[in-house]
């Protein structure tokens, strides 16, 4: 299985770099990882609706862009649902088995994800109802395809 995941941003800090690397050397036993950043565009305090709506259209060009036209995109959203670990694992696992052989997910900028890319998503999926920042939900959408996977493998994790 290939996993990508597209996120908006560039990750700055060191502490998010470090454990977005420990899940890719310890998810490489199970799928090709691979992660791709796109541009994102600088916001203000004072934006108006039409100009976040601007900015998050040309981030949303920039992720459709990359996206396979095969795989199957999950994107990460407030609305979507929501999956315990467990059903998270057997999602993956269930894709695989259906002859799924690409899986795309993808975290939008501070704003969130445009229609478009919402439109574009096989399958929305929500961790929370809370906002997290863009660079922490790399790391825990890494730490939650790998607990999959372990799952998936019947091998043990911490709960």
């Amino acid at each position: 299985m290939k996993i990508t995941v597209i996120a908006v941003g560039k990750i700055k800090e060191k502490f998010y770099i470090q454990a977005i690397e420990e899940y890719t050397k310890r998810l490489s036993r199970y799928c090709k990882l691979e992660i791709i950043q796109v541009a994102d565009e600088k916001t203000t305090e004072s934006s108006t609706e039409t100009e976040m709506n601007l900015i998050k259209q040309k981030e949303a060009d920039r992720i459709l862009k990359r996206i396979p036209e095969d795989a199957y995109v999950i994107s990460l959203e407030i609305q979507g649902k929501m999956f315990d670990s467990m059903e998270l694992a057997q999602k993956i696992n269930t894709l695989g088995v259906s002859g799924i052989s690409h899986i795309v997910f993808i975290i939008g900028g501070s704003l969130g994800l445009h229609s478009s890319v919402s439109d574009r998503a096989d399958f929305k999926l929500s961790f929370s109802k809370m906002t997290f920042p863009h660079q922490l939900m790399r790391v825990i959408l890494l730490e939650q395809i790998y607990r999959s996977y372990r799952i998936i493998n019947h091998e043990p994790y911490h709960k």
